[in-house]
């Protein structure tokens, strides 16, 4: 079966490819041209622009939609103009599944944009008759995860650190390794079609138990003091200042923190049964390829 994997380049799309390869003819979509090997074809397609999408989609079963505009200054309306065009034209092109990797938490109340863009990026895929799949994820550990990177980067340059309220927020970190197995096993699977799917690790933990036991890991023991004063725009700028992520990343990004994002709905464990793995052993996986 053909399967077209846009956001290719990504953190998640880059072991996908080597995952489906195994099993079908894989396609991968990129912005740019790519001379990659990993045993699928490359095809450059802007996922805005119908007619390269349209030319990439021709005798696709399934596509995976892995595409987000984190970073840009409108990355919500570019998100969803790129949903919109991708859903139209996988249901002209007879597409049978879409797979969409959301954000856990956009069920709340009160989101932010980042998550509030996931949520309504998810809408959009499915306003066809094309089935979507989506699996709705916390942080992702592993190597190029911003989050994940992100938190990395504070434990390793700061002894001390003064940190917003948003750290003892609780979340359920998941292997990039597990994200990948469970996106695999949804390709072309009845259960899974039409279905909004949780998928998480084995803890719930808080960002702060998460930056202590990275810590321990790198063998550091940083203090940690909550303050009530850092709003989202005072902790993006911080990070800006002390981590690599720019500042128009940082801050969706921690404005998302305030949600808690934990698996409600576990029903991914019996569609694809798999092992999930413990923080500390996907940390120290990630850590050990950096």
């Amino acid at each position: 079966m053909k399967v077209v994997v846009f956001g290719a380049t990504g953190t998640v799309g880059r072991p996908l490819l080597a995952e489906l390869a195994r099993e079908h003819d894989v396609v991968a979509v990129s912005r740019r041209e790519r001379n990659d090997d990993q045993g699928v074809d490359w095809e450059k397609a802007d996922a805005t622009d119908a007619g390269s999408v349209a030319s990439v989609l021709e005798g696709a079963g399934v596509v995976y939609y892995l595409v987000h505009s984190l970073g840009a200054p409108d990355f919500e309306a570019e998100d969803l103009r790129a949903a919109e065009t991708t859903a139209r034209e996988a249901e002209r092109a007879g597409v049978k599944q879409l797979v969409y990797l959301g954000g856990l938490g956009d069920d709340s109340a009160d989101l932010s944009p980042h998550l509030r863009s996931r949520h309504e990026t998810g809408l959009r895929l499915a306003s066809t008759s094309v089935p979507v799949t989506t699996l709705r994820a916390a942080i992702v550990v592993g190597r190029g995860s911003a989050a994940f990177e992100t938190i990395v980067s504070l434990v390793d340059r700061l002894p001390a650190m003064v940190t917003p309220r948003w750290v003892s927020t609780r979340t359920q970190p998941v292997a990039l390794a597990d994200v990948v197995s469970y996106l695999a096993g949804v390709c072309g699977l009845e259960g899974a079609l039409g279905e909004a799917l949780d998928v998480g690790g084995p803890e719930v933990i808080t960002y702060r138990e998460m930056m202590e036991r990275i810590a321990r890991l790198r063998g550091r023991r940083p203090l940690i003091v909550e303050v009530p004063f850092l709003t989202p725009h005072l902790s993006s700028l911080w990070l800006h200042l002390v981590t690599p992520v720019k500042a128009g990343v940082a801050r969706p990004l921690i404005e998302g923190l305030r949600n808690e994002t934990i698996v409600r709905d576990d029903r991914i464990r019996e569609l694809v049964p798999i092992e999930p793995t413990p923080f500390d052993e996907a940390a120290r996986e990630a850590l050990s390829e950096r």
